[in-house]
């Protein structure tokens, strides 16, 4: 339920702080909040008295940031909530998504237990939205995605999301797209399959069935391209191709995209001006010892990237914290990114594209009718959010506390 009140003393990022025309800090400033009906709705100096008859909250000093967005997570295949379980050995993809199978068809927890168990971990962490990858096989039917629908449910108040019809065993398997279009009728808004060249082996029937389902269920797309090198990009230039002639640009996303990471810069570059050409946005987990989307050079072209945990605790990985902050440091690292400007922008691989200051140091969030999605964090500036990876002390959403607490 969402009620009318004001948070004071909350710390706002205002300004950078510069000495012979270079960034050294950043500047922050003491601001009282007022939240009504979700959103913030006015922001005065904490010098001024919170007026009104409503409930004041202090944040005591608090920095306040954007809250989350966890881009790709599968609640469906996580062992949360359950007894440990290490990996199985698999030759393949083919084979491991067998083990998957047979494995959570005789698991003890629900589907929506286990799910439910992850959403609270992710929402501990600063996730206040969720776009979840759930398996449709023949197998299963639509089992998974009505346990995870009923989860989400459950977290509604806490929590918004996105279901993926996910055709993780292949779309173009027999029995697959007619429950792809039952999924989409109920509930899932996004379809997604996974290499079509190396699971499906037919690239081209493939995406297309894939664009005919979006189509058909005014669905948006996410496909999973684990497939290397120029297999990868062709795969992607005839997703971009029949994303154009659909007239569905900004509606699709490629996850991993590792192929991108294969080529020459060149390419590299061509490969991002096709992207953006057709709106296509990159989803990644950052994983290790792949060779990942060059995330700043895909950025400076203009290609909208996100960065979400995949796999946390299942059949394919049996690490994973939930916490999509500590994913995003290892852009840091990888990139060097070790400026107050650099560290501060990162943040917006977690935000969808927010971040309190511009690289110029102008206030651009949180601005009166923002939705009061936000955290309260122990640190000095996003640069040291992102850094430090800083404690979460309370996460708001739509102006409610739905995990920590301000002591």
């Amino acid at each position: 339920m969402n009620q009318s009140y004001w948070l004071k003393n909350v710390r706002l990022e205002t300004g950078f702080n510069k000495e012979n025309d270079r960034v050294v800090g950043t500047i922050t400033e003491s601001v009282n909040l007022f939240i009504s009906d979700g959103r913030i709705t006015e922001l005065v100096n904490s010098n001024d008295a919170p007026s009104g008859d409503f409930p004041v909250i202090d944040a005591k000093g608090l920095l306040l940031i954007p809250s989350f967005i966890e881009k790709h997570v599968h609640l469906d295949k996580t062992y949360m909530g359950g007894a440990w379980r290490a990996c199985i050995p698999a030759s393949g993809v083919i084979e491991r998504c067998e083990i998957e199978k047979n494995i959570l068809a005789s698991i003890s927890t629900s589907t929506q237990e286990r799910a439910e168990a992850l959403l609270e971990i992710l929402l501990s962490h600063g996730s206040t939205h969720v776009r979840t990858h759930v398996d449709i096989y023949p197998e299963v039917g639509l089992q998974n995605l009505e346990g995870v629908k009923r989860a989400l449910e459950t977290y509604s108040n806490k929590i918004s999301s996105e279901m993926v019809a996910f055709a993780q065993h292949g779309l173009l398997r027999p029995g697959t797209v007619q429950l792809i279009r039952e999924a989409v009728r109920n509930g899932a808004g996004i379809v997604g399959a996974v290499d079509p060249a190396t699971v499906d082996n037919n690239i081209e029937a493939s995406l297309v069935q894939l664009m005919d389902l979006a189509v058909e269920g005014n669905a948006d797309i996410d496909l999973h391209l684990h497939d290397p090198g120029h297999l990868g990009t062709f795969t992607m230039k005839r997703l971009a191709y029949l994303t154009k002639q659909a007239g569905w640009e900004g509606r699709v996303a490629v996850s991993h995209a590792f192929g991108l990471g294969d080529v020459s810069k060149e390419e590299a570059i061509e490969m991002a001006q096709i992207l953006r050409d057709a709106g296509i946005s990159i989803v990644t987990s950052l994983p290790g010892g792949r060779s990942i989307p060059p995330v700043d050079l895909l950025t400076e072209w203009g290609v909208n990237i996100a960065i979400g945990n995949d796999n946390i605790y299942d059949s394919w990985w049996p690490t994973g914290n939930g916490d999509v902050l500590e994913r995003a440091g290892r852009l840091l690292e990888r990139y060097r990114w070790t400026d107050e400007v650099s560290l501060g922008q990162s943040l917006k691989y977690i935000t969808g594209g927010i971040t309190p200051l511009d690289r110029e140091g102008n206030q651009t969030w949180p601005k009166p009718g923002d939705t009061a999605n936000m955290i309260l964090v122990d640190a000095s500036c996003s640069a040291e959010v992102m850094a430090r990876r800083s404690a979460r002390k309370a996460v708001f959403y739509k102006g409610n506390i739905v995990s920590g607490a301000i002591n």
